[in-house]
């Protein structure tokens, strides 16, 4: 059985995010998306927010899970003994410090291998930083967001203008 993770902080999940895990669901017998519990970062959202939005959004990929991890993703991937780490790739910006990532990788776990998938021209720019600034200040995110998570996201918004 084939298995992947696909690693981020999903904060929130993008449609970028999406099309890469429903991309990489089509040829992997198992994903395991890992929620990174970054503990250096403030996210938006919490570790079990973004799980919920994660799940909602997958409901209809029936050979994705979704867990959250902390530490090295190349230990949560032996963990899993997934064969293949999944990176999403938007920009050649990207792919330096993407590489170094899978080089290093492969290092300390040579048995797994680094797959990465170039996101579709339509969200090629996105990302959760881009996302979260617009709806900061109230912007239409609607283009870049399943509707469940753009519920979530003007949610969160909502309650933290009203402080």
């Amino acid at each position: 059985m084939s298995v992947a993770i696909y690693p981020g902080s999903f904060d929130p999940v993008t449609l970028g995010h999406f099309d890469i895990i429903e991309r990489t669901s089509k040829v992997m017998d198992r994903v395991i998306i890992g929620v990174l519990n970054n503990q250096a970062k403030t996210p938006l959202f919490t570790v079990e927010e973004r799980v919920d939005m994660l799940r909602n959004v997958t409901a209809g990929l029936p050979n994705v899970e979704i867990q959250c991890f902390d530490g090295l993703t190349i230990e949560f991937a032996r963990k899993n003994h997934a064969q293949v780490v999944i990176r999403g790739l938007r920009a050649v910006t990207d792919f330096e410090y993407e590489l170094q990532l899978a080089q290093t990788n492969r290092v300390i776990a040579p048995e797994i291998d680094t797959m990465f998938l170039t996101t579709s021209l339509k969200y090629s720019y996105l990302s959760s930083s881009i996302v979260k600034e617009i709806a900061s200040w109230g912007g239409n995110i609607s283009e870049f967001l399943h509707p469940y998570v753009e519920e979530r996201v003007l949610k969160k918004y909502n309650e933290i203008r009203k402080k």
